[in-house]
């Protein structure tokens, strides 16, 4: 997903998103998950289209998403106007939101959460991803530990043709569910890759995931 395509979604209305949304795969899995009385949290890695997703799967529910306001004023307004209008409630990435979260859960709700980025040290463990063992966020591992929600991976890919996408819901191990937090983490991590193996070209590889490895190592530091 490039910036001009985000700016795009959040500056249109619901209906030019769902227009973009030319076919949906195992919807089943998503509005299954939600009959799930402990809640429901969505893996979204920082892979295709995840601003564009936001349409569809708002039509269904009313998630709580933790949200990292932009440092320029005008473009934070902008994207939290934007996203508002999709049903959703945005609560700070602090000890506030993730209570907020998790209390949302307990009432059965959904949340999205994009757990590829690099966490706090408070906040992760090094874990296998695409061949490097890379710090890991914890916070959707615990979370689905202590609730026992249901977890679904969600994508938006690009299509090959360029005419839209395609919107994947995609079952998960309920290893990530699991309370042995370093197996819950590999798992996602594991994961992941297979969601994003399916089109890896759509992985926002520009985010540099692999900044903080094992040893303090940094890939793109020589």
């Amino acid at each position: 997903m490039t910036y001009v395509e985000s700016i795009k979604v959040w500056g249109s209305p619901p209906e030019f998103a769902l227009s973009q949304i030319k076919q949906v795969h195992n919807a089943e899995i998503f509005l299954n998950a939600l009959k799930n009385p402990n809640g429901t949290l969505g893996v979204v890695p920082h892979f295709g289209n995840w601003e564009l997703m936001n349409a569809w799967v708002n039509q269904h529910t009313h998630p709580v998403i933790m949200y990292k306001p932009s440092k320029n004023k005008d473009l934070d307004r902008f994207m939290l106007e934007s996203r508002q209008q999709l049903n959703a409630t945005l609560v700070p990435t602090d000890d506030t939101g993730v209570r907020a979260l998790f209390k949302h859960l307990k009432q059965g709700g959904f949340s999205a959460i994009l757990p590829d980025h690099i966490p706090k040290e408070s906040g992760g463990v090094y874990s296998d991803f695409f061949g490097q063992k890379a710090f890991s966020s914890t916070l959707l591992s615990k979370l689905a530990a202590k609730t026992q929600c249901s977890v679904v991976g969600l994508t938006c890919i690009r299509r090959a043709d360029y005419s839209g996408f395609d919107l994947y819901f995609t079952a998960l191990s309920p290893d990530i569910n699991s309370k042995d937090l370093q197996l819950s983490v590999d798992t996602l991590n594991k994961e992941m890759e297979r969601m994003i193996n399916v089109a890896p070209e759509q992985y926002l590889w520009g985010y540099k995931r692999f900044r903080k490895l094992e040893g303090e190592r940094n890939l793109y530091k020589s």
